[in-house]
């Protein structure tokens, strides 16, 4: 059960700076708390949090009961989609046909114009996974299950712009993410490596018996599992990378021809494929452990070898803290959190608990910088509460801006984590900017797109009962006194947004 050290010593809410005094006002230690665990605090988070107590509200989170009910406009908005609508397969095999049909085209020009479209509909498809995302992350009561899929789809990143992964992209996130966010470790490494995203995104579909290619092993030891420091050698990487022979993607209907020996051993789900033609039958040693030639079940053997390693317990565990805690985490809470992932089998709401009770956590609160993604999406929370949206379209666009744009990250490493990467001149002159379109009340999201575009006016109403009552006295002297001398309530909310004290968590 947690027991929520954080709220017995959570530091004064004075200032981002003065972070390691006691004594906060409960309300404002809840406030706190859930601004770190959330997407952003607001006024419905902290009437659930009154509803049911600060603890019971954590646990809700950690552990959620089925999928969350959406906000019925919000919903509407989602269903509306084609990622919604089309079943993946049928969405790939669609847009695969039209492909084709335009490498047919003769003529340049109207071959031309037909790839233009082509490339227009996949960005359309990474757009709309795009604003489903940003709406569960405004909207959604689950709110650490959408916090922690968004560090998942950047530990395990892929990049919409390789091959048709912008078709794909929604998927990965919607069904082999999401669902495992708070689950075991093991079971969402799996996830990732049979999404028709993961094995595109790092070419292992090339990778075939006699014709090596390396780059999803070193990728899931460097950046999913191990760590670049965890311990494996070059003959590692290449012993996996025989593993994962085989392991591919088929977007037709129809299956490989197989040699008659081999045909037990192919497995096809969806678009995932393991095709025996292309594997390496020969035995492998992989981090000291000897794992015999078979086919598909050598990899799920190397899985669990990676996954229950302690260098990935240290290596997750690092990096959870990075994310919730600090830039650089205490080595000690580290340390504890590896053994709960150990101890727990690798179960992620278990190493969570740890995390959200450990007195670093406690003391790091209000502390920790925003990335873009984090800024955006609270401001535009704190800014209309449950309000839903019209038009997710300026966030996409301000996350574009700010260089941390969905699925967008070219590298896999992932978007970084610290402070040092976000906090230059231009990026807080970029956060002023939207600062002051979301604050005045004309940023576009309540305005549709299209031929004819509707509007609904929504003002954002920052200076409320949460601010007074919770936000207020967490704000530095200097950020109090520049709200009263606001002339004018746009001004007013300005100032709040593009406060120095809003750029942290």
């Amino acid at each position: 059960m947690l027991t929520l050290a954080a709220c017995a010593t959570a530091p004064s809410p004075e200032s981002p700076s003065a972070r390691g005094a006691s004594g906060a006002p409960a309300d404002a230690r809840a406030v706190r708390i859930v601004n770190r665990i959330t997407w952003g605090v607001n006024g419905s988070a902290m009437r659930a949090v009154s509803s049911t107590g600060l603890a019971s509200y954590v646990q809700d989170q950690l552990h959620p009961p089925g999928d969350a009910t959406l906000p019925p406009e919000v919903q509407a908005q989602i269903a509306s989609m084609s990622i919604a609508k089309e079943p993946l397969p049928a969405l790939v095999t669609r847009l695969e046909d039209l492909r084709k049909a335009n490498d047919g085209i003769k003529d340049d020009a109207e071959k031309k114009i037909a790839q233009e479209a082509y490339q227009q509909q996949l960005t359309l498809l990474a757009r709309e996974a795009a604003t489903r995302s940003l709406l569960r992350a405004l909207y959604s009561p689950q709110q650490l299950r959408e916090h922690m899929t968004w560090f998942w789809m950047n530990h395990f990143n892929v990049h919409q712009y390789k091959a048709n992964v912008r078709v794909l992209v929604g998927d990965y996130e919607d069904r082999a993410i999401r669902p495992r966010a708070l689950g075991r470790f093991r079971d969402l490494l799996g996830a990732t490596l049979r999404h028709p995203a993961m094995i595109r995104y790092l070419d292992n579909e090339q990778n075939a018996a006699n014709r090596i290619n390396e780059n999803y092993a070193r990728e899931l030891l460097e950046l999913h599992t191990l760590g670049v420091d965890g311990g494996y050698t070059q003959k590692d990487v290449q012993e996996l990378a025989r593993i994962l022979t085989g392991v591919g993607i088929n977007l037709t209907g129809n299956p490989p021809k197989v040699r008659a020996e081999l045909q037990s051993k192919y497995v096809r789900d969806g678009l995932f494929e393991f095709n025996p033609n292309r594997h390496d039958f020969g035995d492998k040693v992989l981090l000291g452990h000897f794992i015999r030639g078979r086919g598909l079940g050598e990899v799920d053997e190397a899985l669990d070898i990676l996954a229950k390693h302690p260098s990935t317990a240290r290596f997750v565990g690092r990096k959870l803290a990075t994310f919730f805690v600090a830039d650089d985490p205490p080595p000690e809470l580290v340390k504890r959190l590896a053994a709960t992932f150990q101890s727990s089998d690798g179960d992620i709401a278990t190493v969570l608990t740890a995390l959200f009770d450990s007195p670093e956590f406690a003391r790091s609160l209000g502390a920790k910088f925003k990335d873009p993604v984090h800024y955006a999406v609270s401001a535009v929370r704190l800014a209309y509460d449950d309000k839903p949206i019209l038009n997710a379209g300026p966030i996409i666009g301000w996350l574009n801006r700010m260089g941390e744009a969905l699925y967008n990250r070219q590298t896999p490493d992932g978007f970084p984590l610290t402070e040092s990467a976000w906090s230059s001149s231009g990026q807080m002159a970029t956060r002023f900017e939207i600062a002051r379109s979301i604050g005045s009340g004309a940023a576009g999201l309540f305005k549709t797109e299209g031929p004819a575009p509707a509007e609904r006016p929504a003002f954002p109403k920052l200076a409320n009962a949460l601010y007074y009552q919770s936000i207020e006295r967490s704000l530095a002297p200097p950020t109090r006194d520049a709200l009263d001398k606001a002339a004018s309530p746009q001004e007013w909310n300005v100032f709040l947004l593009s406060s120095p004290d809003f750029m942290f968590r």
